[in-house]
């Protein structure tokens, strides 16, 4: 089979390309993969423009957790250049005022107890309860590559984001909305509430997975995957 689809993906909070490992491989057949980047920079914003500047000139693009929220801000920005939009993980609406206020106090509490100390802590929560230890440790080792300072900075970005729920029935182009039906972080409740706001859009329940989907069950993933690469 050709690869017929160029397909960016875009990390999420505290991942780099390994978040998308098990995709970029087994989805070699089908796509010309490229990873957005999301280390540079502190905006949601800035983020899109550079994933931008670097994709090709039509590409269907997946964004994970935060990866969603540059997505959506993609097809703001440049609809015309988009074949495909899967949103995995994510939710479209903003922060509230104590979600904000919460991620200010990991920031600043990661800064006195230490960014590792509070990474084991808050990871936990984003993987299902049986996770193996081994892929825990690679999500933890994932986070502490990206580092605190990048952390930071992609926090500040979260804060700041727009609400993308209304931008979400703008959608022209086959779309998915994914989640892990174990998500604690951004439950299965708000994939449905996006699955609804696009027009007609698929949605995949990636089951015994939290909210690290993509890592923690590569196959179903990658199945869903492709059934929206396939439409």
């Amino acid at each position: 089979m050709s690869r017929a689809h160029a397909l960016v993906l875009v990390p999420g909070l505290s991942c780099d390309r390994h978040v998308w490992q098990a995709q970029i491989a087994g989805l070699a057949d089908i796509a010309d993969v490229s990873i957005g980047d999301t280390l540079k920079d502190d905006s949601i914003a800035l983020m899109a423009s550079r994933v931008l500047d670097a994709a090709p000139d039509r590409f269907a693009i997946a964004g994970f957790s935060m990866g969603g929220y540059v997505a959506m801000e993609i097809w703001r920005r440049a609809p015309e250049r988009v074949t495909r939009l899967a949103l995995v993980d994510t939710n479209a609406r903003a922060d509230s005022e104590d979600q904000a206020a919460l991620r200010r106090a990991a920031i600043a509490t990661a800064r006195s107890r230490g960014f590792e100390a509070v990474l084991r802590g808050s990871l936990r929560q984003l993987v299902a309860p049986d996770c193996p230890e081994p892929l825990f440790e690679d999500v933890v080792e994932m986070a502490l590559r990206v580092g605190f300072g990048t952390y930071m900075d992609q926090q500040t970005a979260i804060i700041e984001r727009a609400d993308s729920l209304e931008t979400l029935a703008t959608v022209t182009v086959p779309a998915m909305v994914m989640v892990g039906d174990r998500d604690a972080l951004t439950p299965p409740y708000l994939a449905e509430e996006m699955a609804q706001a696009l027009p007609a859009a698929t949605y995949e329940i990636i089951p015994n997975a939290g909210h690290m989907a993509p890592m923690e069950q590569p196959e179903a993933v990658n199945a869903a995957f492709r059934r929206w690469l396939e439409r």
